[in-house]
């Protein structure tokens, strides 16, 4: 009789987007004995150092597994240390992000250490899997860089090890929201959604000067910005609503996931303004859904935004940016180009990748 292969998912920052992850990932590979652990994403510099320690004694990594899935919050090199019974279990590392490549905000303290976490976690992996060509190519040239600033006795090909197992593989997208639009949009009026995670990170500063832009021009629009909100939010926000509240369709958090999928299949144009963004779900979903999309030049986006669809980045002038952005939003209204839907990021075409993968190094014939 042949029993279900066991993979053991390790989760160590268990955000919104690393749950939807691997909540997708069971859903769609129900052929293999998962089991998960994970720990509240709160703490960060704690948690992406300290994950070992808080599963230290814990009883499923006493157990034999087929394969371990670790995210790149976990520090499977120390992971593995402490628990010698899983130093040959084969295991996939998966970078949802680098810590080459984040921002600094200003509000943390400067420290490599969850860069070496990353580091030690590529080399200790039998395979890294990257969400997005950028991703991959920015931690390989972050790892370059570090290594290279290191004073001595460090092996030259040590990013070629990782490199030569390394692929790219992105956060699927529910086949769901590859829905069929009956109604074009508003060429005159478009609804504009910025659908982010309401941090520095994403620019919130630069949607302000996109918008009064617009203004200037007198462009008209209807806006909704949403996305995950916290108790600390840029400034740019409130002003935003200050300035442009008339036009505001929806605005915060929308807590029911129907009414934000009746909210991607309803906007026109979806835009990022992000600094930061490794492979960009919320601009994905929704032009799955059918919106058009504006992005930078720059991060994840060329990856699966049309170019005539991308402004020029200029990360040193924001306003400068805020221009580029309104004169390509204006160009896509004038030529009313269909939909650009990423067929190639469902999740039916991507679990085939994942399965392959998975299969590879847990020992079973492809």
């Amino acid at each position: 009789m042949t029993y279900p292969k066991r993979i053991l998912l390790l989760s160590g920052y268990d955000a919104g987007s690393h749950r939807r992850w691997r909540d997708q990932l069971l859903a769609a590979l129900p052929e293999y004995h998962w089991n998960v652990l994970a720990l509240p994403p709160r703490f960060f510099r704690w948690r992406i150092r300290g994950n070992p320690l808080s599963w230290l004694g814990e009883p499923l990594l006493q157990e034999p597994w087929d394969l371990i899935l670790a995210t790149s919050m976990v520090d499977l090199a120390t992971l593995k240390g402490l628990n010698p019974q899983l130093a040959r279990t084969p295991s996939i590392l998966y970078m949802h992000e680098n810590q080459f490549a984040y921002p600094d905000s200003g509000r943390q303290h400067s420290s490599v250490e969850p860069a070496m976490v990353n580091l030690y976690s590529a080399l200790a992996a039998d395979r890294v899997l990257f969400n997005s060509a950028w991703n991959q190519d920015s931690f390989l040239q972050g790892a370059y860089r570090f290594i290279d600033q290191m004073p001595d006795r460090l092996p030259p090909d040590m990013t070629v090890s990782i490199e030569e197992k390394s692929r790219v593989v992105p956060v699927p997208i529910a086949d769901r929201l590859f829905t069929t639009r009956n109604a074009s949009p508003d060429w005159s009026q478009p609804h504009l959604l910025w659908n982010h995670r309401w941090e520095y990170d994403k620019g919130p500063e630069r949607l302000l000067y996109l918008l009064r832009e617009l203004r200037r021009r007198q462009q008209p629009f209807r806006l909704s910005v949403v996305g995950e909100q916290f108790r600390q939010q840029p400034r740019a926000f409130g002003q935003i609503q200050e300035e442009f509240g008339a036009k505001l369709e929806n605005w915060g958090f929308l807590e029911q996931r129907g009414d934000y999928d009746r909210l991607l299949a309803g906007a026109d144009v979806v835009l990022s303004t992000a600094v930061h963004d490794f492979q960009g779900l919320a601009m994905l979903e929704a032009m799955a859904s059918g919106c058009l999309a504006l992005a930078p030049r720059r991060l994840a986006y060329p990856e699966y935004v049309p170019s005539s669809q991308c402004y020029e980045s200029q990360e040193d002038d924001p306003q400068a940016e805020a221009r580029a952005a309104a004169d390509t939003l204006q160009t896509i209204l004038a030529q009313r180009p269909a939909p650009a839907r990423p067929e190639d990021w469902r999740t039916s075409r991507l679990v085939v990748d994942y399965r392959k993968h998975i299969e590879e190094l847990a020992g079973f014939s492809v």
